[in-house]
């Protein structure tokens, strides 16, 4: 079940990150259009842009190292130097995104963009802390095999 459940979420993955390339480059097209529907877009359409490009930039660049990691796991070597990598870029990407959310709060203030900014501080956190677990981990690997 957790092979399926493994190689399912790879899947999504990738198709979360060739979506999100191309959703982040039509961003420019996709605000315009939606400011036809609402005032505040149109007005601040370049803004919004600007903002939405550069957090769409970081979130691919996540699943772009979930991705590194997905592999591993499924080739069963989770415990490399790689993913320590990932993980430590995944939270600076998910910092970025929090503090690119924060220029959001300049434009207008809403529920959600403060539950973005939390989420994105946190997911930063639990990425770094998880990268020193994984750090310990290979560490201690590396260690047992050198031992054998």
């Amino acid at each position: 079940m957790a092979d399926k459940l493994t190689v399912f979420t790879k899947g999504l993955l990738d198709f979360m990150y060739f979506a999100g390339i191309i959703v982040t480059v039509f961003v420019p097209l996709i605000i315009t259009g939606y400011g036809k529907y609402n005032s505040y877009f149109a007005r601040n359409a370049v803004s919004l842009s600007i903002i939405f490009i550069l957090s769409g930039i970081f979130a691919v660049l996540i699943i772009r190292e979930l991705r590194k990691i997905f592999k591993s796991v499924l080739a069963n070597d989770c415990f490399i130097r790689q993913n320590v990598t990932s993980l430590d870029k995944m939270g600076t990407y998910s910092f970025l995104i929090a503090l690119i959310t924060c220029c959001r709060l300049i434009l207008y203030v809403t529920p959600a963009v403060l539950i973005v900014i939390l989420v994105f501080v946190i997911a930063g956190l639990f990425s770094k802390v998880l990268s020193q677990v994984f750090d310990k981990a290979v560490a201690y690997k590396l260690e047992n095999d050198l031992t054998i």
